[in-house]
């Protein structure tokens, strides 16, 4: 699986970004994406993944970012992106897209297989 991530730059505090990161060489459908964060000095962590099964969706997020970041997907053009809102200094971070064949909760707890390059957000104040 390759991915794709775009969408990054500079937005002030209060305000909306959207990444988006397109799949390409396996079926998409099958595999759980995310998206992960890694602020400057600190580890990388989760923010919020999603799976498709069945024509259903069920997506998981960080407590950090419930109620202000949505993640979708759109099977026909291969794409998951991530609304964010409300945007926070503190979600200045190079975010990253990540793939697996998992469950939308437990790429929480485990590192994906596939991971996309990264892209800058930062959130001025």
């Amino acid at each position: 699986v390759q991915l794709q991530a775009s969408g990054g730059g500079l937005v002030q505090a209060g305000g909306s970004l959207r990444l988006s990161c397109a799949a390409s060489g396996r079926t998409f459908s099958s595999y759980v994406m995310g998206w992960f964060r890694q602020a400057p000095g600190k580890e990388r962590e989760f923010v919020t993944s999603v799976s498709w099964t069945g024509g259903s969706t069920y997506s998981h997020y960080a407590d950090s970012v419930k109620g202000r970041f949505t993640i979708s997907r759109d099977s026909a053009k291969n794409t998951v992106y991530l609304q964010m809102t409300s945007l926070k200094p503190e979600d200045t971070a190079v975010y990253y897209c990540a793939a697996d064949r998992t469950t939308a909760q437990a790429m929480a707890l485990m590192p994906p297989k596939y991971w996309g390059q990264g892209t800058q957000v930062t959130v001025s104040s």
